[in-house]
């Protein structure tokens, strides 16, 4: 067997196991006098993947020390979807079934629904019932839309910070929150912890969980979950830093990672508003990657930039994972990617055949250059784009060669602000820019030091504005004549001063590539 045959048997082989409980239903007495001693819904409520006629809606139930026999049981929860915040004019009545084996989340998809509607919806379970969520569908694939608004938001270590970014969040009026990955993290740093991660690093599905069960009962994700739908990918630190596919920085036998992963993604899914099964189209290896269309005004694309690319390139032989890395031929290996070919094919298909006004590529990373100069040539960190040139080449050719207008990438990640122009050829300004490029700041996680972000941003000309001293989100907001991007920054650590600002504005106007400062 080949490596890449052996490679793929082994991802089919981990995530089934995973996947496993999710498409087996368990039979559940009703028990609806169940008596309750502590609050099952504490990690709260979340709606995510709005569509014209659908949301998912999620919670997890919990079981505190005098309720623990319960949680050896089938459980049926009950959820209720109502058309008023005042809960009296009920829309929707279903059940779930869950057990141990899925960590007792709940996953309902809510179908029948109207486009561009707002809803509330609450769980329960015997006596206790959950908080009250509110969600909001997607318009009609033919509807004349006015305007899109849209959080983007990403890395929020819990050790590093406060979710104030969060609060404001669930007071905005949003569309949906558009979280790109790093939602979790499995390590710790005790130089930048204002508070601490519960447990060890976890490596298998009991520590994902607990760690997952630590961030989701802070008051403020909490408050941002129940205020709007989320649109969600997932980045390295949900599984471990810098991992690629079946690769990671320790050089994991790929059978163990696999399994590790395989943990991680579960626990994933079991905390979050995505839809699971046949019904989301999701095969063994757990496609996360989707479109969603916002009346004839966007596309948006979620892109999966860790499940199947390529290692990264010239990696140091005793640490792998992301580094600084110079005159390395891997780099001009166009058989790299960073997507992978199916998702690459489906993007350049999907893409070529947008015809809605704005084409929104949201993806984990930064596609702008990073890259300095250095005596021996210019220095790239070989984990963003910078690492996977080609690949980045054909994505923007692809706008090239159908002729796009209005393409604008959203990424998260590298915890900086950045506008950037993107061109086929980075940094040269004899090559056209095509596209344009936003990158919001983590929620929490540390950023760059000013000295080498300074070096960054002088030695690339595609950066319009590149600042890694804050953290928050962005705001964008899209409207027919223009995308504009608000980043909303609190100084580091977050929550050590009151409220967020505007650091800085942008917008990309329609039918001209590039940001362009407000």
């Amino acid at each position: 067997m080949q490596r890449r045959e052996f490679s793929q048997h082994l991802q089919r082989s981990a995530i089934a196991l995973a996947l496993s409980p999710w498409f087996s239903a368990a039979a559940a007495p009703a028990d609806k006098s169940r008596a309750w001693r502590s609050n099952p819904f504490a990690l709260g409520v979340a709606s995510g993947r709005p569509r014209a006629d659908s949301v998912v809606l999620w919670t997890r139930l919990l079981f505190g020390d005098e309720d623990r026999a319960v949680g050896t049981e089938a459980l049926r929860v009950q959820v209720e979807v109502f058309a008023d915040a005042a809960m009296k004019r009920r829309v929707q009545t279903t059940e779930v079934v869950t057990d141990e084996a899925r960590g007792h989340s709940v996953h309902a998809h809510v179908q029948r629904l109207q486009p561009s509607t707002d809803y509330w919806y609450r769980f329960s379970q015997g006596d206790a019932h959950s908080t009250v969520g509110h969600t909001r569908t997607a318009p009609a694939l033919n509807a004349d839309v006015r305007e899109l608004r849209v959080a983007l938001s990403s890395c929020q270590h819990y050790e590093q910070g406060q979710f104030i970014a969060h609060a404001e969040i669930a007071k905005e009026k949003l569309d949906f929150v558009l979280f790109m990955g790093d939602y979790i993290y499995e390590s710790s740093n005790a130089q930048y912890a204002i508070r601490k991660h519960n447990g060890e690093e976890p490596k298998t599905l009991a520590q994902y969980r607990e760690r997952y069960e630590q961030y989701k009962r802070d008051p403020m994700l909490q408050a941002a979950h129940a205020a709007h739908p989320g649109v969600l990918m997932w980045d390295d630190h949900e599984v471990v830093n810098d991992y690629a596919n079946d690769q990671d920085r320790n050089y994991t036998d790929p059978q163990q990672l696999l399994l590790r992963r395989a943990a991680a993604y579960q626990a994933y899914f079991e905390h979050q508003p995505v839809l699971l099964g046949p019904d989301a189209n999701i095969p063994s290896n757990m496609r996360l990657y989707d479109q969603l269309s916002w009346g004839k005004l966007a596309d948006v694309w979620t892109l999966d930039c860790r499940q199947y690319r390529s290692a990264q390139a010239c990696r140091d032989p005793v640490r792998g994972g992301g580094r600084m890395v110079v005159q390395c031929d891997e780099l001009t290996d166009a058989s790299r990617t960073m997507l992978g070919h199916a998702q690459e094919r489906w993007l350049t298909d999907s893409l070529s055949q947008s015809k809605r006004q704005w084409k929104l590529v949201a993806q984990a990373t930064q596609i702008s250059s990073t890259s300095i100069p250095t005596p021996v040539g210019r220095s790239y960190w070989n984990d963003a784009w910078d690492g996977y040139p080609e690949a980045r080449k054909r994505l923007l050719q692809t706008v090239v060669d159908a002729k796009l207008k209005n393409v604008v990438t959203l990424g998260g990640d590298v915890h900086c602000n950045v506008a950037a122009n993107l061109r086929l050829e980075p940094n040269n300004p004899q090559s056209p820019i095509v596209a344009s490029e936003f990158v919001t700041t983590s929620i929490t996680s540390r950023g760059l030091g000013d000295k080498p972000a300074a070096v960054i941003r002088e030695s690339n000309a595609d950066l319009l504005h590149y600042r890694s001293d804050e953290r928050g989100y962005s705001l964008i907001t899209v409207t027919p004549s223009e995308v504009r991007c608000d980043f909303r920054t609190t100084k580091f650590p977050a929550g050590s001063e009151a409220g967020l600002k505007t650091q800085a504005s942008y917008v990309v106007k329609n039918g001209k590539a590039g940001p362009q400062a407000v």
